[in-house]
């Protein structure tokens, strides 16, 4: 069996993405991609756990895969988690037709 599995942008990451935690047990699934549009980086995602919904920072994010979202840190740890603030930092939205006419502009 081929392993594609690999590493992608959060720009990719899709809602409903399986999180795992650090001991690779199910941990939830993304609902929402955040980031700090003013810096353009990864600012955490909102996750939908067992325990509720959960703000995961991104210094909490290990690992962005087409497959899954690692977390690097246990299940105790994701549990403890704040919720989510609903004021919190802007949600991430591809602009899926910019992205292919950029790459195809005349320079």
């Amino acid at each position: 069996m081929i392993d594609d599995e690999h590493a992608i942008s959060y720009k990719l990451l899709e809602p409903g993405a399986p999180v795992v935690t650090s001991e690779g047990a199910p941990g939830g699934t993304v609902v929402r991609v955040l980031e700090n549009r003013a810096e353009h980086i990864f600012d955490g995602l909102d996750v939908e756990t067992p325990h509720g919904p959960r703000f995961v920072d991104a210094p909490e994010v290990a690992r962005i895969t087409n497959l899954k979202v690692e977390l690097a840190i246990d299940a105790d740890a994701l549990a403890a988690l704040p919720e989510r603030d609903p004021k919190g930092a802007p949600e991430y939205r591809a602009a899926k037709g910019r992205r292919f006419g950029r790459m195809w502009r005349r320079r």
